[in-house]
């Protein structure tokens, strides 16, 4: 059915080949090139996993030389359409590499909004630290309070429930 799915040009069934590949799964050969080629392949037709993948490997040089830059770029991609993870990373970056703690701060109010309790949590680090202010963290943490409320249905209780 994937195949199915990657001869049509499916973004998300190629960035799945993509990934069995990068791993060595489901009877496919670890080919981290070939991984590259179909995330790279997926991502021009619009997956955001798939330039968050692409961030990952080469910002920290899983597999391929490492290429900081280029990893940001595609990080800055996916973040611009709506990535969490995305936006939560280059947040990490201009803090620990640039120390632009302001920018820092910036994406992740972004994600902590959308509902990632990670960008909350350096946040509070950074308040805590005197690197943000009480009102960035205040307004940060009802931003991801909203977020988690919209996210709640009986629905999702029940599969946290059952073990999903």
């Amino acid at each position: 059915m994937i195949q199915k799915r990657v001869s049509k040009r499916d973004a998300e069934a190629i960035y799945h080949f993509g990934n069995k590949y990068f791993h060595g799964a489901l009877g496919f050969a670890n080919d981290i090139p070939r991984a590259i080629e179909l995330w790279t392949e997926a991502a021009e037709l619009g997956s955001l996993e798939a330039h968050y993948q692409l961030g990952d490997t080469y910002y920290n040089g899983d597999g391929v030389d490492e290429d900081k830059p280029m990893g940001i770029r595609h990080w800055q991609e996916a973040a611009m359409k709506g990535h969490v993870q995305s936006r939560h990373m280059l947040g990490v970056v201009l803090k620990s590499n640039n120390g632009n703690y302001e920018l820092a701060v910036r994406h992740w109010m972004i994600s902590a909004k959308m509902g990632d309790k990670e960008s909350l949590h350096n946040i509070k680090k950074m308040f805590m630290g005197g690197e943000a202010t009480k009102t960035q963290y205040a307004e940060a943490l009802r931003g991801y309070g909203n977020a988690t409320k919209e996210m709640k249905s009986h629905q999702r209780e029940e599969a946290k429930r059952l073990g999903f």
